[in-house]
């Protein structure tokens, strides 16, 4: 089995308060790429002396490797220093309110296995968390890798978080998991592993930046639209998570003062009226009224319509099932308008399970955005799918662990 020297290291002082200097050397060259000390000096703007003082204990923790040489600037080829991957393994895990998926990646990022299944976020913390664990467990070992290698886990949850503790605060889906410590429990089973949780919609949107289109960009939004709908904000290249650990709650945005009761307690919300449980309850509607025959066979088949249904009777050319669809992407659209006009971002990225409903969704979304918002803040806006699609939360899983690993107490 692979073993990791980061266990001790991190759970000893001197690496627990890596919060300034090596900190930042670890940052460095995560987002440049292999660099030389002379390099990392100037990058940092310190003293050659005091950076490879630096530099030689991180390397003799195993946090750091050369790994060949670098261009000479006429003399001798400097040494390229790297993260080292094998320092340690990090989990990505992606809690929907019907899935999981779960990624394990080196500690450079490098995503070594995934898997996904079903599940249930009503069923509560306890099993559910227990079922994560398991998961995780079985990739270590598909791996080969020791338990005590598990350096550091991200996990994105459905709902408001309050990042520090990592606890979900008043979640409309998941009310069991209110105040529930996510990082104790999952400590239990991977004591070495230092635990971040965050909204699901944050993670998207730190994996579409870190490894999808949104690499280069520093203001955009993802929204995801599945079992609710959220936003994931990126503000000057960071997550923007609001006082509180709030932001982005877009789907509980009234889009219908005398719209139908939300879960929350409000009337008219835009996830209550256009994520994939209102698409699949409209398609039902219809079916049963014998206005779309596509899904009046698919219910007689399979007993319940899902969004996925409206979506492949729309693919299909059911009149009904397209406007079912129109009428979510132009709520949606509407919404995204206000946000495009106060934000003014350059791109917005859509993802989630309901995403995956055809073009005519994307097209409607984009379609009501450009014509709601100011015309200045659409001249250059684009409006497209994730390009890491159901990937996303897993990816920005990953990097939530290993952005905060030296920085934040977990």
């Amino acid at each position: 089995m692979y073993e990791s020297t980061a266990f001790s290291l991190l759970n000893s002082e001197p690496v627990f308060d890596l919060y300034d200097v090596e900190a930042t050397v670890v940052q460095a060259i995560r987002d440049k790429g292999p660099l030389s000390r002379t390099d990392l000096s100037v990058e940092m703007d310190y003293s050659r002396a005091s950076l490879t003082m630096i530099v030689g204990k991180m390397l003799d923790m195993g946090i750091l490797v050369e790994v060949g040489e670098g261009k000479s600037a006429g003399g001798r080829r400097p040494l390229l220093l790297n993260i080292n991957p094998a320092f340690g393994y990090v989990a990505g895990i992606d809690i929907g309110a019907t899935s999981m998926d779960v990624a394990l990646a080196d500690f450079q990022g490098n995503v070594l296995a995934k898997t996904s299944e079903e599940a249930d976020v009503t069923i509560g913390p306890e099993p559910f968390l227990q079922r994560v664990g398991e998961v995780v467990e079985s990739l270590l070992i598909q791996m080969g890798i020791a338990p005590t290698a598990l350096v550091a886990a991200g996990i994105g949850v459905p709902g408001p978080v309050e990042f520090v503790p990592g606890v979900l605060i008043a979640p409309p889906l998941m009310p069991t998991w209110e105040g529930y410590p996510i990082k104790e429990h999952f400590r239990r089973r991977f004591p070495a592993a230092r635990v971040f949780v965050d909204n699901d919609v944050n993670i998207m949107a730190k994996g579409e930046q870190k490894a999808g289109a949104g690499q280069g960009l520093s203001n955009f939004l993802f929204i995801k639209v599945g079992t609710g709908i959220g936003c994931g904000i990126i503000v000057d290249g960071h997550i923007h998570r609001g006082s509180d650990g709030c932001a982005g709650d877009v789907g509980h945005i009234c889009v219908d003062y005398n719209g139908p009761m939300c879960h929350c307690g409000n009337q008219g919300c835009l996830e209550f009226m256009a994520a994939g449980p209102a698409i699949a309850a409209q398609g039902t509607a219809k079916a049963q009224c014998g206005e779309s025959p596509f899904l009046a066979r698919r219910l007689e088949l399979n007993g319940v319509i899902t969004a996925v249904d409206v979506g492949e009777a729309a693919a299909a050319g059911d009149r009904v099932a397209n406007e079912i669809i129109r009428q979510s992407g132009r709520m949606i659209g509407g919404v995204l308008a206000g946000l495009v006009n106060f934000f003014n971002p350059e791109t917005i990225f859509i993802g989630g399970g309901v995403s995956n409903i055809g073009h005519i969704f994307l097209s409607t979304i984009r379609q009501a955005t450009l014509r709601r918002a100011n015309p200045l803040s659409t001249r250059q806006l684009r409006v497209e799918y994730s390009q890491l699609s159901s990937d996303a939360g897993m990816v920005g899983a990953i990097w939530l662990a290993l952005e905060n690993i030296f920085t934040v107490k977990a």
